[in-house]
């Protein structure tokens, strides 16, 4: 199913930008497990719009609620469906968008394959469709946290050509998230949000990318050779909207080095093999082999700007849309959590994979 994810612990997400509301079914989920809105909130408030001066001003409380699955503050084992409400759509600032289709947005691709959109905010293509993945990948990251001691998280690592080098061995959530661009470098962060509200100002807009980490991923993880876990975390990572570039380990950057300069020499420390250096990013032959995971993923400028800009009608004749409606004139910030929870989905699916296989 095209609007499904994961093969054991599996989601389906549904619901359009401007409709009643949006959500996911999760399916898979162990039973047992202590789980209240509680959980899925925190995560769904940093994603939420309007958190701060930087992000699209829409104002929406993205307040969930568990509609199944759980039962005296447990789950069953069977599916649980999560809500969210919309609550402040105003579908009538896209009523150009309705014969006009927006440069570099999914308006005209959508119109060519199945002959009919949803023109109101994008509808299905729009980034509200990742309240269902953040709420489900909440899930997964307590799973991960509470039975398997794996922890995950992501930070903005670079605006434009604004860059920090942070740890990922040693990076903290507190650091992350002590301001509004999610950057753990506090000197490099205010930076960025010049730069992002100087975007804002001029109704432009820049792109980034958002490094994400893994520690505790036990040894044996992945299922090559198709399911490779860097390729399910590819897969994954670039599903979510505006991403456009992946890599993991040493990425693209392992092509200046040699094979001797690029190997990750094994030792034995206490009693586990263990690795010098960490260029393979913690996956080897597509199976994890108990060190940090680290990747990235390129996200780009934000496609809605404030200018009037070429484009074509869906009577296929040239014209010109205005700049207008409500947007992020950077995604980064409200992307650590989607880059979070795919993290997480793709993680909890392979670790019980794993345990039914090998265990």
């Amino acid at each position: 199913m095209a609007n499904s994810f994961g093969k054991l612990f599996q989601i389906t997400t549904w619901g359009e930008s401007h409709g009643g509301g949006v959500g996911v079914v999760v399916d898979g989920c162990p039973p047992r497990l202590s789980l209240s809105e509680a959980d899925i909130q925190p995560d769904l408030d940093r994603r939420r719009p309007g958190q701060s001066r930087i992000v699209t001003p829409r104002k929406e409380s993205d307040t969930v609620q568990i509609l199944s699955g759980v039962f005296e503050g447990k789950t069953l084992g069977t599916p649980i469906s999560m809500w969210v409400k919309n609550e402040d759509q105003r579908p009538e600032a896209y009523s150009e968008m309705a014969t006009k289709f927006r440069p570099s947005h999914a308006d005209y691709t959508y119109q060519a394959k199945y002959g009919i959109r949803n023109w109101q905010g994008g509808g299905r293509t729009s980034a509200r469709e990742t309240i269902g993945r953040v709420a489900a990948g909440a899930i997964a990251k307590k799973i991960l946290r509470e039975r398997f001691g794996v922890e995950v998280l992501a930070y903005v690592k670079q605006v434009q050509r604004i860059s920090c080098d942070v740890n990922p061995e040693t990076v903290k959530v507190k650091d992350i998230e002590a301001n509004i661009v999610r950057c753990p470098d506090v000197a490099i962060a205010e930076k960025m949000i010049r730069l992002i509200e100087r975007m804002r100002k001029e109704g432009d807009s820049v792109g980034g990318i958002v490094e994400g980490v893994v520690r505790g991923v036990p040894v044996g993880w992945g299922e090559p050779v198709f399911d490779r876990l860097e390729a399910d975390l590819a897969k994954g990572m670039l599903s979510l909207p505006a991403s456009k570039g992946f890599d993991i380990g040493s990425g693209f950057g392992g092509i200046h080095m040699t094979g001797l300069e690029h190997n990750d020499p094994f030792r034995m420390k206490g009693n586990k093999v263990r690795t010098t250096s960490n260029r393979s990013g913690g996956i080897q032959g597509g199976i994890s082999n108990g060190e940090t995971i680290y990747f990235r993923v390129a996200f780009k400028p934000v496609a809605t700007v404030m200018h009037e800009q070429d484009t074509v009608s869906s009577e296929l004749k040239n014209t010109t849309l205005k700049g207008r409606g409500r947007h992020d004139p950077c995604v980064l910030p409200r992307a650590v959590p989607m880059v979070e929870a795919m993290t997480a989905l793709v993680l909890v699916d392979h670790a019980l994979r794993h345990k039914a296989q090998c265990e």
